[in-house]
């Protein structure tokens, strides 16, 4: 059984998204929310593959910057949504808006979360773990996204950590 908030984080390939798809595929109704931008050809290979891993078993709405507005969208019913993924959305915002002192859209987010209107799962990537970027933007995206994670991990009941396709509970417990 889901609790009402899940953040599911881990390095590149780790298994983050197909572990967020079986967690979402146990309850009824489930809404795959897409932010990524198509824009080149590996994008889209990778957009591909995951449209196929859920082919037929999510309703499936695309949202690249108010995550918190896709909310008003959702099909009557909806058991569970899936996000995937934040680290995408935040590209976004800070592609389209620069770099801020503060996204409104994160913001409405991190509200929604505090009490949302069915279980959601967020997948994020951990970036914190590398090497310090060597440019002013990519550290500004870096910091951005952990603060994100921070902030959605404190509103969450469970935040798994995925390594090597395992997941490991940081918070709260695995289900099964």
């Amino acid at each position: 059984m889901l609790g009402k908030v899940t953040l599911v984080t881990g390095g590149a390939r780790s298994g983050k998204s197909r572990y967020a798809l079986e967690l979402a595929s146990e309850a009824q109704n489930p809404v795959f929310v897409a932010t990524a931008s198509v824009m080149d050809k590996e994008m889209e290979l990778r957009v591909a593959k995951h449209q196929e891993e859920r082919l037929g078993r999510f309703v499936t709405l695309e949202e690249q910057t108010d995550l918190a507005g896709v909310f008003s969208r959702l099909p009557s019913g909806t058991g569970v949504v899936l996000v995937d993924c934040l680290t995408l959305w935040l590209n976004n915002l800070l592609y389209y808006n620069g770099e801020q002192p503060e996204y409104p859209e994160v913001t409405a987010l991190l509200r929604l979360l505090e009490s949302p209107p069915c279980p959601v799962i967020l997948v994020s990537n951990e970036l914190g773990l590398g090497i310090v970027p060597e440019n002013p933007l990519a550290r500004f995206f870096r910091d951005l996204s952990g603060w994100v994670n921070q902030a959605v991990a404190a509103r969450a009941e469970l935040a798994v950590l995925m390594v090597s396709g395992l997941p490991l509970a940081l918070k709260g417990r695995l289900p099964g």
